[in-house]
């Protein structure tokens, strides 16, 4: 707080002059130089005077200039000072009492105030808006309503295809195999640049399951060969820069894909061919679904974890074990001429080349710097992230189906 001056004393001549001319000196008139009024009426009238300023001083300040805001903050009060006026106790007889609002009231609109590095100043902070809860996350960044809707209607579909017209579920798959054909050449393209051709690519491969299931594997290499042929051919459109690595790209695509495809149609053309797709299609679900329960309770060793830190040794162990059940179940009660132990061994590979298609397409897309292949399927990602656990595993649970009850 600034010094306040001393009062003036009453110009010379008048009666007060020399009861007030200075301190610690004898005044006129023979009273006592104590600096305070003899008459102890006269010296409380003049202490309130000296009050009843806005700052402790008689004289009033002079009003701000127009835009200019005059702010004026008032020394902390302590237990040995005097309450300022206006906080509970009156600065003199007969002045009225205001209470001190509660510390934790702040009006709306009113800044917050902090303790300032200078002695009984404070500094102003602007009023921060209450943190907002943040909406939680679901495990995998999935939409498990929507992921959950739409795995019971592509089940829906491939039953309904499988039992009324078992060539229906031909059209799925030839359907499956054009979508990831585009998934994959798009995001090659999209993140490096990479041209595969796309037409020789999904003619190839519709043609590739076709003679799969309607004459044989035989057929089948023919078409995978031919389609290598086309895409070759196909490129030599554009300019020779990075053909080979283009081409590459198209002969992986053709493999990937749509020839590994082919295996189910080959399953599929058997005499109990529906039977053999639920039976592949379950024992790969169980491999998926075994692994996430268990490695999401018990998992705690990472299998690969530069490749996917999500997949645990535990978590594997379970999807081999509900694999290997629901295979001997199924080989058991639906498969004609199959054994329980002919089921756990199919169960078993199963699991092993399903994790093996998952770790190998987790590559691809660590990669091409992406999550997922494709937004096709909301709560899934694209057809080639359903497919990347059941391609690999069609043609081992076709070979082993064929070498334990026939073709």
């Amino acid at each position: 707080m600034p010094p306040v001056p001393a009062e003036p004393g009453p110009p010379p001549g008048t009666p007060d002059h020399g009861r007030s001319a200075g301190r610690g000196r004898p005044a006129a008139h023979g009273r006592p130089a104590t600096g305070g009024p003899a008459d102890p009426a006269e010296g409380q009238a003049r202490g309130a005077g000296r009050l009843s300023g806005p700052l402790f001083r008689d004289e009033q300040p002079e009003p701000a200039p127009p835009g200019v805001t005059e702010t004026v903050v008032l020394r902390a009060i302590s237990d040995d000072a005097a309450p300022a006026p206006g906080h509970g106790t009156p600065p003199h007889p007969g002045a009225p009492v205001h209470p001190a609002p509660p510390a934790n009231h702040l009006a709306a609109g009113q800044p917050r105030f902090v303790p300032s590095s200078l002695p009984g100043q404070e500094t102003p902070v602007a009023a921060q808006p209450a943190p907002q809860p943040q909406p939680r996350k679901q495990r995998g960044g999935r939409n498990l309503q929507a992921a959950i809707g739409v795995g019971v209607g592509l089940g829906a579909v491939i039953i309904a295809s499988l039992f009324v017209v078992k060539a229906l579920f031909l059209v799925v798959v030839m359907a499956a195999v054009a979508v990831g054909v585009w998934e994959l050449t798009s995001r090659l393209a999209e993140r490096k640049q990479i041209k595969a051709p796309l037409v020789p690519l999904v003619v190839g491969g519709i043609a590739m399951v076709a003679t799969g299931y309607w004459s044989g594997i035989q057929w089948a290499a023919a078409s995978l060969a031919l389609t290598g042929l086309a895409v070759m051919v196909w490129r030599m459109a554009e300019p020779p820069e990075d053909y080979l690595r283009d081409i590459t790209a198209g002969v992986f695509t053709a493999f990937y894909v749509p020839f590994l495809a082919t295996f189910v149609a080959m399953m599929l053309a058997a005499d109990d061919g529906p039977q053999r797709i639920v039976l592949f299609l379950i024992v790969t679900i169980c491999s998926d679904t075994g692994a996430y329960a268990v490695g999401y309770k018990f998992g705690k060793t990472k299998l690969a974890p530069t490749i996917s830190p999500g997949k645990t040794r535990e978590g594997l162990a379970g999807g081999i074990g509900l694999s290997m059940l629901a295979g001997a179940l199924l080989m058991e009660l639906i498969i004609d001429g199959g054994s329980w132990w002919q089921g756990l061994i199919l169960g078993g590979c199963a699991a092993v080349t399903a994790t093996l298609g998952d770790l190998g397409e987790s590559m691809i897309k660590r990669d091409l710097g992406i999550k997922d292949m494709g937004t096709l399927l909301p709560g899934h990602g694209g057809i080639m992230d359903r497919l990347d656990s059941l391609l690999p595993t069609a043609p081992v649970v076709w070979l082993l189906l064929a070498a334990f009850v026939g073709s």
